[in-house]
Order: structure tokens, then C-alpha cells, then sequence
């Protein structure tokens, strides 16, 4: 009985320890991948960043997209497929340049920790609801399903935007990029890049969101970030998957699209 007693001791002892060793581990893994997140671990940050935020609406794409500049890039950060159930993940240390999107928007319209967690459930799912299905998949569904998000491509480049018909999630050779997502048939208007130059990017505003046009079958974008304008020049945020940065960065825009097909803007209309 007392060997038994002891083994116990010696087991609590050795449980007490490891919560004390690795402590920040087991907060993270709870955190980011709890549904109704048990762990408040980003609220003080959340919090601090929205009471300190500028009085000027116009300044607040800026403020909430720099506070996450050189944190690592890591895709695949969302959890749930066709076959596995959605989990809603807060991950404010690692992000891929949708999610990053997401939580810029999310920010933006929030008052504080609660309402900001509120905000991205309708952000990152049409209607507010966590499944995979309801996810926006594809940076067309942010025009569809994010509040007071508008496609102004073709309002403010007339004349220079080009309309395409895409089948959203099916590939050239008919496999679907996402299993369990139908396909959508949309209609996309993008501007070339051709057409972008210095003396024309102040019909850009900052905080306009930009999606890098394709011209793959099934996709819309392959990559989206956020247009900032700084005394230094007009920068394209994002964050970048290569090798040379792997992290969230500014780096010149028409340097960054002058190779690339083209540009879809959304804009903020509240």
C-alpha cells in the first residue's frame, strides 16, 4: 500500500514539473484549435492593439495589418476538410495570407476581445457559421459574403478591366481542388498589371484589399494581401511564402506585380 502510495506521489510530482517546464505549448495547442476556445491566450493582445487603434477610419488598415509584420508565414493553419468536422482557429503567431486577411478585416470592426472573435466568424464563414462548406474558400466569396466588402475593380478601372467567366474549384483536367465544395460558375473582373503604373495608383486607397489574378482553371487568385500606401511609396502587405521572406512583409507593389497577370481590389464601404 505504501509503494503504491509513493508511485502516486512520484507520478504528481513528475505531472506538476512538466506543466511548469513546457507551460506555453500546452496553452498554444489549446488555443489554437479549440472551437469554443477554452484559452483566452490572445485577449490582452487583442485588447490592447483595438484600445490603442487610431480615431481615423481611414488609418486603421494600416495600424492592425503593420502589428503582424516578420511573424512567419505557415500555411494550412485552418483545420477541417470533407471529411473532418471544422474547428475554429485563432492563430495570431503564424499565419498564411488568407487567415491574415481575416484578421485584419476582423479588427477593424471590432470593440474588443469578444466582438473581434464574433467579427471573424463572419469573415471566415458565410453567415457566421464554422464548417468547412460555409469557409471562404476563395477570395471571390469575400465579395459575396463579407459585410460591406465591395469588388470595385471594374468601378474604378473602366475602361481598362477585363470580365472573365471562371468555374470556381474545378480543375482543367475536371478534379476538384476542394473535395465536398461545388463549383461555382462567377463572373471576375481583374485589371491587368500592364495597365498599373505611379501615376495611376492613387485610384488605389490604403487598407484596399488585393487578390493576384490567375489564370488557372478553377482558382481566382493565387495570392491576396493588402495595399498600403506610406510616405515611402505604395507597398504591397502580405504574407509571402518564399523562400527569401517566409513571413509577413512590405515590399514595393508595382515591383511585386509588374510579372504577374493582373489584380482584383475589394474595398471596405463602412
Amino acid at each position: 500500500m505504501r509503494y503504491k502510495k509513493e508511485r502516486k506521489y512520484r507520478f504528481l510530482v513528475f505531472f506538476i514539473a512538466l506543466i511548469f517546464l513546457f507551460p506555453f505549448k500546452l496553452v498554444q495547442s489549446e488555443t489554437y484549435y479549440s472551437s469554443k476556445l477554452r484559452s483566452e491566450y490572445y485577449k490582452d493582445q487583442i485588447n490592447k492593439l483595438i484600445i490603442n487603434r487610431p480615431s481615423e477610419s481611414n488609418k486603421l488598415p494600416n495600424y492592425f495589418s503593420s502589428a503582424f509584420l516578420g511573424l512567419p508565414y505557415k500555411a494550412h493553419t485552418l483545420i477541417g476538410d470533407k471529411n473532418n468536422k471544422e474547428v475554429f482557429v485563432l492563430n495570431l503567431d503564424e499565419m498564411d495570407c488568407f487567415t491574415y486577411l481575416d484578421y485584419i478585416q476582423s479588427l477593424i470592426e471590432s470593440k474588443d476581445y469578444y466582438s473581434f472573435i464574433s467579427k471573424l466568424k463572419y469573415v471566415r464563414y458565410k453567415d457566421g457559421i464554422v464548417s468547412f462548406k460555409n469557409r471562404n474558400h476563395f477570395f471571390y466569396d469575400w465579395s459575396q459574403n463579407v459585410k460591406g466588402l465591395l469588388d470595385v475593380t471594374s468601378t474604378i478601372f473602366t475602361q481598362k478591366s477585363v470580365k472573365i467567366t471562371k468555374n470556381l474549384n474545378l480543375k482543367d483536367d475536371g478534379k476538384f481542388f476542394l473535395e465536398g465544395i461545388p463549383v461555382k460558375k462567377v463572373y471576375i473582373s481583374y485589371l491587368p498589371s500592364k495597365y498599373l503604373n505611379k501615376h495611376n495608383l492613387e485610384k488605389l486607397k490604403s487598407g484596399d484589399y488585393i487578390g493576384i489574378y490567375t489564370h488557372i482553371k478553377g482558382l481566382d487568385v493565387s495570392h491576396v494581401g493588402i495595399f498600403i500606401k506610406k510616405e515611402q511609396g505604395y507597398f504591397y502587405r502580405n504574407a509571402s511564402s518564399l523562400s527569401k521572406n517566409n513571413k509577413i512583409v512590405d515590399t514595393d507593389f508595382l515591383d511585386y506585380i509588374k510579372d504577374k497577370p493582373g489584380i482584383i481590389i475589394y474595398r471596405n464601404s463602412l
